[in-house]
Parts: structure tokens; sequence; C-alpha cells
């Protein structure tokens, strides 16, 4: 069945659904696994084969690719002291180049459809978003636009993208010792609304009482996940590829592994095949139903940024936890994670409020001097030394 934007998805999804009943689904890999209805985030990494190839470099020529550039960091950090990591990140690197990347992002609104109610990002919601369409909240909102001007731990990163803001202030030492030309830029594509029908085996409506909307849907992320990677390869024609990423917009919809209690997922990168595609799937909350620390574009901030530090979602750095979503030890750049649910003070443009998560720096995982803005270790301050040994 080909696949394309626009499509209503219910008969592939019924399909899916029956096969999920009777197969085994390789499980995303956990940041944290408690059980309970907390916000948290996940990470899908390219792994087996689709690494390798990557490492090789076994791509057909002339593929597109995402634009990255490698790194090694040396440890300062007790217990890994001068030891060597090596990774990727989007764009190129602020240690040997100058002047403004751009990577396309495209956005695809999913509509979801569990049991009689529907989440719609692209419809006006008086409930809950005072009549407000979420989709175009989310297209003038500073994950999209330039026009807020960012001062991170005292120091002005200019008038641009939450994402190209924070990675500006994440390597300040090196991009403005260069004139402080250095951009990370993302381009945003918007492509016509999916339809999915996730069937009662793989879905959820969770009562919300106290809130505008009385139901939050919810989907299982494993299958959620092998939806995701049926939709893609149809969206082709229409742009994505390789070299670029591509969301999907989840409204007021929230992802659950396994079981419907073990709750919330809201939102996650992964990668995958050779080429490499990356994707990454993440909600816009209007309901508060995880408070503020999730509101709006909090989810995705969390996991663009994750995406533009860890594209491949492996990049290894010294152990590190107890801190965030985290209660035990991680070991990978993972920027959004030691900070789960705090956020930057509310940034207000047009009429909207909109909430982003704060960020923990490079030199945080690698160990000091910092190399960010301010001499810190996060975007907001929170974090004002390296992380220390973790056991």
């Amino acid at each position: 069945m080909k696949l394309s934007a626009g499509n209503t998805y219910r008969m592939m999804a019924a399909t899916l659904a029956i096969v999920l009943l009777g197969a085994s689904v390789p499980k995303v890999k956990g940041q944290d696994d408690a059980n309970d209805r907390q916000l948290r985030f996940e990470v899908m990494p390219l792994a087996g084969s689709d690494l390798e190839a990557f490492e090789n470099g076994a791509v057909p020529p002339g593929s597109p690719s995402l634009k990255m550039w490698k790194y090694t960091a040396t440890s300062t950090r007790s217990g890994s002291v001068g030891k060597k990591y090596t990774g990727y990140m989007v764009g190129n690197s602020p240690f040997t180049t100058n002047g403004t990347t751009t990577t396309t992002v495209y956005v695809v609104p999913l509509i979801v459809q569990i049991g009689a109610v529907t989440f719609d990002p692209t419809k006006a919601d008086a409930a809950c978003y005072g009549g407000i369409v979420p989709l175009d909240a989310l297209k003038t909102s500073p994950m999209v636009m330039t026009w807020h001007d960012f001062k991170i731990n005292g120091i002005d990163v200019g008038s641009t993208q939450y994402s190209d803001a924070f990675q500006r202030a994440n390597f300040w030492k090196e991009v403005s010792g260069k004139g402080g030309t250095y951009h990370n830029k993302l381009n945003y594509k918007y492509l016509a609304p999916v339809t999915i029908a996730p069937s009662a085996a793989i879905s959820n409506l969770y009562s919300t009482p106290g809130l505008c909307t009385a139901q939050y849907g919810g989907i299982e992320v494993n299958a959620f996940d092998t939806i995701l990677k049926l939709l893609i390869p149809g969206l082709g024609p229409l742009g994505v590829n390789p070299g670029n990423l591509v969301t999907f917009m989840l409204y007021n919809v929230t992802l659950y592994d396994t079981t419907p209690t073990n709750c919330c997922i809201g939102g996650y990168h992964g990668a995958y095949g050779a080429p490499v595609q990356t994707y990454s799937p993440f909600q816009y909350d209007t309901a508060g139903f995880f408070g503020t620390a999730g509101m709006d574009t909090a989810i995705m901030s969390h996991e663009i940024n994750e995406w533009q530090d860890d594209p491949l979602g492996n990049n290894p750095t010294p152990a590190w936890g107890h801190v965030g979503q985290v209660s035990g030890c991680q070991t990978n750049l993972e920027v959004g994670d030691p900070l789960s649910g705090t956020d930057l003070p509310a940034i207000k443009l047009l009429t909207l409020p909109y909430h982003l998560q704060e960020l923990a720096f490079y030199s945080w995982f690698y160990g000091g001097p910092s190399l960010g803005a301010g001499g810190k270790y996060s975007d907001h301050g929170t974090f004002t030394k390296a992380q220390g040994k973790c056991s």
C-alpha cells in the first residue's frame, strides 16, 4: 500500500494492530523505567548493521545524507580523565568553521483517532487553546521563527531559533571568537496531515478531571514507531529523505510503553537505515497534562535539540545520572534528559507564551572548563559545574 501525506491510515493501522498481537516488537531503548505517568523522553539509536554501514561509509553513491560534523572530546571528569569520546552533531563544526548551515525539517501533523475521539493539531481548539490552531501556533513559535533575542547566561547570542541559540551558547567560547557568525539554522516545511487510527490493542484514552479536555490520547510507543517507519518511505515524493529530519506532531496525545500505566513518553528521536534517516515524533500539549513542564513547544525543544547534538542517538559520554529524568547512570549525549521538566522562563511571541526546556551543554558531559555561554554548563544556569562521577 503506497502511503502519502493526507491519506487516511485506518486500514494500515488496523492491520498493524493484528500483527502486533502475535508478534514480538523491538523495544525502544528506555532512558527511565519509572512505572508512572511522569513525563519522560526516549531515544531510538542507530544500531546493528545500519550503524556499521554508516561508520564504514557503505551507502549508495550520490545518496542524500544529513550534514554532520565529527567531534572528539577528551574527558576531564573524575573517573574518565583523559579518555576520548567520538560522536556526531548536525551542521558544521563550531571549532573549525564559521557561517551558517541550514538543515530542512519536515513537520507532519498527525490526526489521531482513538475510538470516537479525534485529536487534530490542524483544527482550532476552543476548549484548551482559546480557538487557536495548534499547528499555526507552532509555526510562530521560537522553535521556528527568529524573532526572539536570546540572552543565555547573561550573553546575547542573537535573534534566532531556539535550536540555533542553544548551539551557539553551547560552544560560545569557540563561536564568539570567530566573530560570532556561526549558525545552525533549521528550515521548517509543513506537509499535509496524516490520519492514523490505532486499534484498541495499541491505544488508550486517559481521563483528565479538572483539565480543559475530558480525555487525553495514548498510543503504545513500539507500535507507534512501527507505524512511523511504514509512513516515512511514502513521504519521499514530498521531499523527505536522509538529508533532512522528518518530525511528527501529536496533539494532546502521549505515548506509553507496553501498558497504559507505563506513561508518559512525550517524544523521542531516532535513526535507522543506510543511508541514515533521522526522525522524531513530539507531542504538543495544551491541556496541561504534565503541568507547564510539557506545554506547547517544551517537548519539541527537548527532542529537536537532542537530535541536533546526538542525531544517531549513540554519541558516547562518561557515565552521568541521578539528575533530571535519569535515576541511574546513562552514557549518551542527550542534552535534554538531565533537565527534563526544567523550563526557561516563558517566551511571549505575538499573543502566546511559549515554553522551552533548559538544556545541558557539551561541557557538562565531558568536563570543564566550560565552552558554554557565561562559563555555565546549561543554558539557563542551573548547572554551574560539570557532572561528577556517576555510580
